[in-house]
């Protein structure tokens, strides 16, 4: 649904009821017709002030905002051409003992609130009807919830946003949990983000077994060599001295690496 900030009144002006006792009912409405469109001009000329306030108000926020860049990157110029890296300034150890970074930039916070709604907006509040007076029942009530929220709430949406967040963060929270569960490392086993899909599912069946049994399986793996793993590999499929040369347990029976490597 669309909001119109500003209207302009009247809208219709030649529209209205004369009054008893005029001679000249043409004269009367033509009088009626200039004074409406001398309030529509006045009318006009209110909001275009109160825009051209608006337009003024954002430029300079623009400017202050571009000034406040610009004197940034000054400094980060100056700071850049003295830098030289032949010569080490900063030890690690005064690295370390630094406070962490802290960016001074203010976010903008509540833009949609009471205190920046604009001036047609807030003439277009007051005109409205007051909500009913519900809230002298919120004594009455056994819950102890404010009567008036039941008809208009302005926080439900904030509220249900909040819900939906901590949702969605209590979700990640246990989807990582579960994550580090499923794949913790195996005592002795290569680190986690090391694995390739096919030793994943053997450690996560070794974890298996480890759990059922309740000791650990260890298995006993063939050293590797990596000379004859590249000399065979140098060689096309067809002309790997496969029948004279010992396999790699680490190849198959047509000469290519094992999948799970």
């Amino acid at each position: 649904m669309p909001l119109v900030k500003r209207i302009i009144e009247p809208r219709y002006l030649c529209r209205g009821a004369l009054p008893e006792g005029v001679a000249s009912e043409l004269e009367c409405v033509t009088n009626s017709t200039l004074a409406a469109v001398i309030k529509q001009l006045g009318g006009l000329s209110r909001y275009a002030e109160d825009i051209f306030g608006e337009l003024f108000v954002e430029a300079n926020s623009f400017y202050q905002r571009m000034n406040s860049l610009q004197d940034r990157v000054d400094q980060l110029a100056v700071k850049v051409t003295q830098l030289d890296s032949t010569v080490e300034e900063v030890s690690l150890q005064d690295i370390n003992m630094r406070k962490a970074f802290r960016s001074s930039t203010i976010q903008d916070q509540q833009v949609v609130s009471r205190s920046s709604i604009l001036n047609p907006v807030l003439e277009m509040y007051h005109r409205c009807d007051k909500p009913p007076p519900l809230n002298i029942l919120t004594p009455y009530r056994d819950d102890k919830k404010d009567g008036l929220k039941f008809y208009t709430d302005p926080s439900y949406f904030f509220s249900l946003w909040k819900e939906k967040m901590l949702q969605a963060t209590e979700n990640k929270r246990k989807e990582k949990r579960r994550h580090k569960v499923g794949l913790s490392p195996l005592p002795g086993g290569p680190p986690v983000h090391h694995r390739t899909p096919h030793v994943m599912s053997a450690c996560v069946q070794e974890q298996k077994q480890v759990e059922e049994s309740g000791r650990q399986v260890k298995k006993v793996r063939k050293a590797r060599n990596r000379r004859q793993e590249w000399s065979l590999m140098a060689y096309d499929k067809e002309l790997r001295p496969d029948a004279r040369v010992t396999p790699s347990p680490y190849h198959t029976s047509d000469g290519s690496m094992s999948p799970d490597r």
